[in-house]
């Protein structure tokens, strides 16, 4: 296969979270994996996995070089690899999508809801994060607050933050008005509480806020807060399309 160097068998394993890499070779040096349906003994056995079929027990274990995950995060949840302290959107998976490497592409805040992407593959998170490739993310918030087209324009010229730092032009678009007005911010960046701390820049404050986009995906309505799914090819290339 193009682009891709064999690897231990141990080491494939283990980065299908079936157990540490010493509980790998016990597995196979016990004879309870095969590839291609012959049993392997030797840990160190080097083969393309995309090419073969490795089972464990008989059972194919449906080898993935990379996982890519939707998640519609619940409010209260750290959105990091772990934390000693509190839960994480890592700790909501399924056992069968635990594996080491995973994290979060892009953060939000504790008590921010809405569309996350967790992944063990670096450079898709760091294509996904990198400002530079301007992939626009999409919010929705309540306000304590109307706003108006004052506050569209000073969002679309880029907000200064209150300790001077300067944000990207930003959209802003009212969905509902009254007292409480659902609007839909875009940016491009992702500055510390960025969307509070603008909101804030012209007096306001967000109420609730939800990531509903990552450049052309959308959150999948039909996932509940606390629900997740893998991401097929086509919605990952959503992503990183035109927008």
């Amino acid at each position: 296969m193009a682009g891709k160097t064999a690897e231990r068998l141990d080491k494939i394993l283990s980065s299908q979270g079936i157990g540490t890499r010493s509980e790998a070779r016990r597995l196979i040096r016990s004879g309870r994996v095969s590839v291609d349906g012959r049993v392997l003994r030797d840990p160190a056995a080097r083969i393309l996995p995309e090419n073969c079929e490795i089972a464990l027990d008989g059972k194919a274990i449906g080898y993935k070089r990379h996982l890519y995950i939707m998640m519609n995060k619940p409010s209260g949840i750290l959105c990091v690899s772990r934390d000693e302290k509190a839960p994480t959107v890592l700790d909501l998976l399924t056992e069968d999508l635990r594996r080491p490497g995973l994290f979060p592409a892009g953060r939000l805040d504790k008590d921010t809801v809405g569309l996350v992407i967790i992944t063990d593959d670096g450079d898709f998170g760091h294509r996904v994060l990198s400002p530079k490739n301007n992939i626009v993310k999409r919010y929705h918030a309540v306000l304590d607050r109307p706003v108006g087209e004052e506050e569209i324009k000073r969002f679309s010229q880029g907000i200064v933050l209150k300790d001077g730092a300067v944000c990207r032009p930003a959209e802003l678009k009212i969905l509902s008005g009254g007292s409480n007005p659902l609007v839909q911010v875009a940016i491009t960046e992702g500055k510390y509480h960025q969307i509070k701390r603008m909101f804030a820049a012209v007096g306001r404050r967000v109420l609730r806020l939800r990531r509903v986009s990552i450049g052309n995906l959308f959150l999948d309505e039909n996932l509940k807060e606390g629900e997740f799914r893998e991401l097929t090819e086509a919605e990952m290339a959503l992503i990183f399309e035109n927008q």
